[in-house]
């Protein structure tokens, strides 16, 4: 048995599950807060039907979504004694793909629903970082009451206090640990009645399906203490996790290029010999020694009313965090588009769409002298207006890319004045081994150097969970000073004959 109830969100957002047809699927809805921002506005020629043997999701995409589920899962309250580690598998994204590609908004197909989970979102509309519907799944925490084990005689109730709670519980089904994906960009499609001209369609697929009626999504106690026989053991992030590499079996065999965004540059094979100015330690070497953590942020962090003039003195002022809350105490906002630099940050956000009153970054470009700002009224912010000149700024949205362990800020965000704004990167797992590619300097580093591995060596990502980080590109150094740092031991340069440099910041 199950039932269904979906609801149409401002932003033009849909999400639904679907379960198992013996279990009960409970009503499920949220913002899908789309990774679909780099599937719009492509050339007219990449919207025809795509060929076989394409992926329907790029690497990168893959890659978060995958981690982000599991470090949810790792952190869930209360904490869980048997959740189970999350791979990707291809069959659920070739199954998903399948789906999407036939454009029609209702689950399927009819003989899969007997052995998977499914999530089916439909979005168009403002852009949004590449997980944060993944983040908005698992926020409907609070509106979800832990049955404990005292109150399940026999089953468990189900308790929400909001209008829908199976996002969160699908996504931390403890027996979920595995999940496929895939988009498809679908013409004139027909949901509930509206037609959507140019929908971007999200099928994903999860193995074995969870919410089942009566049951909690996972036990709780001790993380790790109850899981299945078959992880011998093995505990990872407070997941039960298989020290086999059996996690990894998700990368693609030999992968064409992606047709909804070209994949970044291949890892290129390791070589029999490395550099013998940069040696790296063995993996069975004491790497602990001379750890270093680093938490600085290049994203300041404001109040809601924070003035850009007030924040932004003689400092490279280009992104920042605003808080939840905002919409209703965003302080004074001049202009529209462009906005005075007496104007709010976070105000100016909301206004233009970038935040919502969640909260969240953004990127602020100065753009010079504008003669005069104009009111306007937009996602619940009045403006002002201001007849004279003045110094003003734009806000955007802050761009998520994934790297590789051999990119370097030379190839991918050089130095250039005025200072740009570079996306924000997610670096992946284990570059401390699976490269030998350089790193020059200390602090700051050369524009020659792996940034991610360069991210490892000032301790702002750890090797075995890769993740965000922030690079800020600065013109060139004297010199750059070697060290030995987390493993990684970087290389001296006195006098470089060109070259920029560049510094990575924490992601919190």
């Amino acid at each position: 048995m199950k039932c269904g109830h979906e609801d149409l969100f401002s932003g033009f957002v849909l999400l639904v599950t679907v379960q198992t047809v013996v279990s009960m699927v409970i009503p499920n809805a949220t913002h899908l807060e789309a990774i679909l921002e780099k599937y719009m506005d492509k050339d007219e020629a990449w919207w025809q039907a795509k060929s076989r043997g394409k992926r329907a999701i790029s690497q990168s995409d893959m890659q978060l979504i995958l981690d982000l589920h599991n470090k949810l899962r790792g952190q869930v309250y209360p904490p869980a004694s048997n959740m189970e580690y999350m791979v990707w598998d291809t069959e659920l994204e070739r199954s998903a793909e399948h789906w999407a590609h036939t454009c029609l908004w209702e689950h399927g197909p009819s003989h899969l629903l007997t052995r998977i989970g499914q999530n089916l979102g439909a979005h168009w509309g403002r852009d949004r970082p590449p997980t944060f519907h993944v983040q908005a799944w698992y926020d409907e925490v609070r509106d979800f009451s832990y049955p404990y084990p005292q109150e399940c005689n026999p089953h468990c109730p189900y308790r929400c206090s909001g209008p829908v709670c199976t996002h969160y519980t699908q996504l931390v089904w403890a027996t979920t640990n595995k999940i496929g994906c895939a988009i498809n960009v679908c013409y004139n499609m027909n949901v509930w009645g509206m037609i959507w001209a140019k929908a971007v369609y999200l099928v994903c697929n999860y193995s074995p399906p969870g919410n089942w009626w009566g049951h909690a999504p996972y036990k709780h106690g001790t993380p790790c203490s109850a899981c299945p026989p078959s992880y011998g053991g093995s505990c990872r992030n407070n997941l039960c996790y298989k020290d086999d590499g059996s996690h990894y079996h998700y990368t693609p065999e030999t992968e064409e290029n992606n047709y909804i965004e070209p994949e970044p540059e291949p890892v290129r094979s390791h070589d029999n010999h490395y550099r013998d100015e940069t040696p790296t330690p063995s993996p069975n070497e004491n790497i602990e020694r001379n750890e270093v953590i680093s938490t600085s942020q290049m994203s300041q962090q404001v109040a809601c009313d924070t003035r850009l003039r007030d924040q932004c003195k003689g400092t490279t002022c280009n992104r920042y965090e605003c808080p939840p809350g905002c919409l209703y105490n965003y302080g004074k906002v001049i202009g529209s588009g462009h906005y005075d630099m007496q104007s709010s940050i976070c105000g100016s956000g909301l206004h233009a769409g970038i935040i919502d009153d969640d909260g969240g970054w953004l990127d602020v470009t100065r753009v010079g002298r504008r003669q005069r700002f104009l009111k306007s009224f937009k996602n619940g912010v009045q403006t002002l207006a201001k007849n004279q000149s003045a110094n003003a700024f734009t806000v955007s949205n802050v761009p998520v890319k994934a790297v590789n362990c051999e990119t370097t800020v030379a190839q991918f965000c050089p130095f250039k004045k005025p200072v740009r704004h570079c996306p924000r990167l997610y670096c992946p797992r284990n570059c401390l081994y699976n490269s030998y590619a350089r790193v020059i300097g200390t602090r700051y580093y050369s524009d020659n150097s792996s940034i991610c591995r360069a991210a490892i060596h000032a301790g702002v990502i750890r090797s075995d969970s890769g993740g965000y980080l922030d690079i800020m590109p600065v013109d060139k150094r004297k010199q750059y000073k070697g060290s030995y740092q987390n493993g990684i031991t970087s290389e001296s340069l006195q006098n470089p004959s060109g070259g920029k440099a560049f510094r990575v910041f924490a992601v919190i």
